[in-house]
């Protein structure tokens, strides 16, 4: 695969953390900004390929037609309503190749494999992880480059990013010694939250460098866009959750140019 090629795995095993919302609209507002970009939605729930206006239960082949090799990737990208932005869709079909790669030789690279028949397309490819550390998970973070961490600023918050930190740790030594921490992004946050300003505090200091400025809020019109069909960042640009989007992906590439350097 390119070098160039980014590959980055969205990922929490808790649900609910403002992963499928930060993986559409950091990859929509990073597209917008010139680049060429993939999202590969990895999720059963088929959350992401909704978000951008595709209904999973309408669709013919999926990502998981390509990950068991039934059907070539060019029949199954699509292109969205983002400028610069395609998609690998998903459904509920997903949910089968967590059961057949179970058992399956190497079953931990098919998705490694897949990007590598196309990856230098795009400059950037976005993986939006199902909310659980199984099979698709895994293959998920050996086929990246990178993990970004959304966390919600809540009670248990520290424990759950130990835990995926361990199984990060665990896919590095046996499978992808390559993988790193693209960024822990803050997200859902209320700062009239004691708690929620509390584990933000802890999350930092225990995470220092590796926590984005930039700290996405609680915000009706992220949350309301998904049942529009298109990313926060078309449905309400001027809504502080879209122009947090927009910093965030100013300060995503800002790094990934300094680390590059």
């Amino acid at each position: 695969m390119g070098n160039m090629t980014k590959v980055v795995a969205v990922a929490n095993q808790k649900g609910g953390v403002g992963k499928t919302t930060t993986t559409v609209n950091l990859a929509s507002a990073i597209a917008l900004e010139g680049r060429s970009v993939l999202l590969i939605d990895f999720d059963p729930q088929g959350n992401a390929t909704s978000g951008l206006g595709i209904d999973p239960g309408s669709l013919k082949a999926t990502i998981y037609n390509c990950l068991i090799k039934d059907i070539t990737y060019d029949h199954v990208c699509t292109k969205t309503a983002v400028h610069g932005l395609s998609i690998l869709p998903a459904n509920a079909d997903l949910a089968g190749a967590e059961i057949e790669l179970a058992h399956a030789d190497g079953r931990e690279t098919y998705l490694r494999d897949l990007i590598g028949s196309f990856g230098e397309n795009y400059d950037i490819i976005f993986i939006d992880c199902p909310p659980a550390l199984g099979v698709l998970t895994i293959n998920a973070l050996t086929a990246a480059r990178s993990v970004l961490i959304p966390v919600q600023c809540e009670y248990y918050a520290m424990e759950g990013l130990t835990r995926l930190m361990n199984s990060i740790e665990r896919v590095r030594q046996s499978l992808n010694p390559d993988l790193g921490i693209e960024g822990i992004l803050l997200t859902m946050y209320d700062a009239r939250n004691t708690l929620a300003r509390q584990v933000a505090d802890q999350v930092r200091s225990h995470f220092a460098e590796q926590v984005y400025r930039t700290v996405i809020p609680r915000n009706i019109a992220l949350a309301e866009a998904p049942s529009y069909g298109c990313p926060g960042i078309l449905y309400n640009a001027a809504s502080a959750g879209s122009q947090a989007y927009v910093a965030l992906a100013k300060e995503f590439v800002d790094h990934g140019e300094k680390s590059a350097r």
